[in-house]
């Protein structure tokens, strides 16, 4: 069995420094997209080849989750952490390099994001290892708050900066970041074996229910990317924002999401059905009610900030579910749910460029919508979802 747990302030750092390595790893991912035509002049290449570095670190987050979860399940997660937070601060160092190309600069996303797939995978059961298994949920919860900032305020902060001071400052910050986590966890985080913690299996392991929460990630997010990558276009064509105003929208949009993580985090352990079904049911009221009623522009932010509040709890929510149904090691398992969601990305965003000069972006909603509703009909099916019973099964597999 692990030793005994850490004092109460060296656990409650190290979900800190995981929070704040979380809040780095999603702001990087996404950085470019606010900063696509400085990062296209600078590197004198076209605004499709800058897009690539974002499209090209999910599917690199995708294919890599489940092999590095599979290949490091046995490396003291001290050890494992502190390297995956040292390729995040060289990689955004390397990136704000005065010299560096287009070249490098992609291989340093593609290091970061391999990093990153590996780094969701373990990041929840080190940090709930850390506490009793009744408070799984809540520790979840809290770790998905640093990742929701990143949409909130990570992004948002890093397109000002980079306007302001070049777009290689902002990659120069979250590399100081990320040294600021790894020097935490390093100095912190107890060297044990994986499996020697009770997150490193489920509480109670199901094959069929696990099967569930995964189709529901894929589905769901398919669901919700196949109008959410149109949604600049919805807003003009449909609701007539003007440019000035999408970015307010846009900012509704996200600290609506933060909030939907900040409520329904802390509900995770006591409602483990009703922290994913409600969510999911809020999507589909969402996305079909922007197809139907998004003419208005009233209408159509309440109903982003419902869809903000409900995407932004799904994926959380399914972590916290794989953590007590899987069925084997729980890093193998959060990997496999890492790469349906990213799946479900790729799958949504393909979907709706197929339907836009079909439907129009109304159309890409509707599908939206619908394709959430199947996701829904899956996860209520009788027995397929963790009860409140299941949370309080013994735990198995102790190693």
């Amino acid at each position: 069995m692990g030793s005994a747990r850490p004092a109460p302030w060296r656990r409650a750092a190290v979900v800190a420094a995981l929070m704040l390595a979380a809040f780095t790893f999603n702001t990087t991912e996404n950085l470019p997209v606010g900063l696509l035509s400085l990062m296209a002049e600078d590197l004198r290449v076209s605004l499709t080849a800058v897009g690539a570095l974002v499209t090209g670190y999910g599917l690199a987050v995708a294919v890599g989750s489940l092999p590095l979860a599979h290949l490091t399940r046995s490396v003291p997660r001290r050890y494992l952490m502190a390297g995956l937070l040292a390729v995040l601060a060289a990689a955004g160092w390397l990136s704000a390099l005065s010299a560096v190309s287009y070249g490098l600069l992609l291989a340093a996303r593609v290091a970061t994001a391999l990093a990153q797939a590996l780094f969701w995978a373990v990041m929840g059961p080190t940090a709930v290892g850390l506490f009793p298994p009744e408070r799984r949920g809540r520790i979840i919860g809290l770790l998905s708050v640093g990742g929701s900032l990143a949409t909130v305020a990570g992004v948002p902060a890093g397109t000002w900066l980079g306007g302001h001071s070049g777009w290689r400052v902002p990659f120069a910050v979250l590399g100081a970041l990320a040294v600021v986590s790894l020097v935490t966890v390093s100095a912190l985080l107890p060297t044990s074996r994986p499996r020697e913690s009770h997150a490193a299996y489920g509480a109670a392991p199901d094959r069929r229910r696990f099967a569930v929460v995964l189709t529901t990630t894929a589905l769901s997010v398919t669901g919700a990317f196949t109008g959410f990558t149109y949604l600049v276009a919805f807003l003009d064509e449909v609701s007539g924002f003007g440019r000035d105003a999408v970015s307010a929208v846009l900012l509704a949009f996200g600290a609506a999401g933060l909030a939907g993580v900040a409520a329904v985090g802390p509900l995770l352990d006591r409602y483990p059905r009703a922290t994913l079904v409600v969510p999911v049911t809020g999507q589909v009221v969402a996305l079909v009610g922007l197809y139907a009623a998004g003419a208005g522009q009233v209408a159509t932010v309440a109903l982003l900030m419902l869809l903000g509040a409900s995407v932004a709890p799904v994926f959380m929510a399914t972590q916290s579910q794989v953590l007590l149904v899987a069925p084997g090691r729980t890093e193998t398992a959060l990997a496999a749910n890492s790469a349906a969601f990213n799946v479900g990305v790729a799958a949504g965003a393909l979907l709706g460029g197929v339907l836009l000069p079909l439907t129009g972006t109304r159309g890409t909603f509707l599908a939206g919508g619908l394709i959430t509703a199947v996701a829904l009909a899956v996860l209520c099916r009788p027995a397929t979802v963790v009860t409140r019973a299941a949370v309080k099964a013994p735990e198995t597999g102790t190693g």
